[in-house]
C-alpha cells in the first residue's frame, strides 16, 4: 500500500525508515531523497511513527 503517492513511497518503506531511526515525516523523506509535495501523507506517516517508534525506544530502554 502507498502511503505517499506523489512519491511512491510504500508503507514497508516508511516502517523501515522507522526502524533506522526517522521520528519526523521529514526524516522519511530525507531517507528518500525526496520532499512532501500536496502533504496528505504527512498525518499517516506520523501517526505510523507514533505507533511504530515508542514500542521500539521502549525495548531499547
Amino acid at each position: 500500500m502507498f502511503v505517499c503517492n506523489c512519491n511512491g513511497i510504500r508503507e514497508r518503506c516508511v516502517q523501515a525508515a522507522i526502524s533506522r531511526g526517522a521520528r519526523q515525516p521529514c526524516e522519511i523523506f530525507h531517507q528518500h531523497r525526496c520532499k512532501a509535495q500536496c502533504g496528505r501523507c504527512v498525518e499517516d506517516m506520523q501517526a505510523m511513527i507514533d505507533s511504530l517508534a515508542r514500542p521500539l525506544y521502549q525495548t531499547q530502554c
